[in-house]
């Protein structure tokens, strides 16, 4: 099947990779590092860096700018063929909408989740005492909605380009993927400098989206090997 999702990187081991990732992770957060993190960038009278041009500005403004640049370029290859005209409607489709449940998962996990941001916390001069974020139902005090990264996934959420264009543009998928891994980072260390994110917040936007990327790509794969049956 000449549209068929090809792999930028081979299946097996990017599986292995997710499900090593995902104990590092759970580690990461038994071990309480987030705190011990975030102490060492802020202290009771908050984050010196929380207002700075380079952190507030250029990475968390600027950082928008460059998710909605991407969003624009995954909608016009879905409208008009004349952009990146070697891929197939096919991976333009699925390039769109693996984005977007990427971006929405990340949003409603927010919505639902009850964890208030380093800022919050009274140890840098909020109101809110540290729960971790898999005390679920447990309230601490502040705003919440802080678990996972939003502005994390305005990099993470764009994984799905390195697989859509992994057939046509192997050399531009690779580009890809370096790009939104490099962002996200970007992006987590400047929330984290601003104490608007504890490092794991960003982590678990991170692998969440390569979650949801990588089992759309296995499903369509899936999909597309199906013969059809007659009914």
């Amino acid at each position: 099947m000449p549209d068929a999702m090809h792999d930028p990187l081979p299946t097996r081991r990017a599986l292995i990779a997710l499900a090593v990732c995902l104990l590092l992770l759970l580690a990461w957060d038994a071990l309480g590092l987030d705190l011990a993190v975030m102490r060492q960038v802020g202290d009771a009278s908050g984050f010196a860096l929380r207002e700075a041009w380079v952190t507030k500005q250029l990475i968390h403004e600027g950082g928008r700018l460059v998710s909605y640049a991407a969003m624009v370029l995954i909608v016009a290859a879905n409208v008009s063929p004349r952009v990146l005209p070697l891929l197939s409607r096919r991976e333009r489709r699925w390039w769109l909408v693996v984005t977007l449940v990427a971006l929405a998962c990340i949003s409603l996990l927010k919505r639902a989740s009850l964890s208030s941001c380093p800022w919050d916390l009274q140890a840098f001069g909020g109101m809110a005492e540290y729960v971790s974020h898999w005390r679920l139902g447990v309230r601490d005090g502040g705003p919440g909605h802080c678990f996972p990264s939003g502005h994390a996934s305005a990099a993470f959420a764009y994984l799905a380009g390195g697989w859509a264009l992994a057939r046509a543009y192997p050399r531009a998928a690779r580009a890809w993927l370096v790009a939104v891994v490099g962002l996200g980072a970007v992006y987590g260390v400047g929330q984290m400098l601003r104490g608007a994110h504890y490092p794991s917040h960003t982590l678990w936007t991170g692998w969440i989206c390569w979650a949801v990327t990588l089992g759309a790509q296995r499903w369509l794969r899936a999909a597309a090997s199906t013969p059809p049956t007659n009914n």
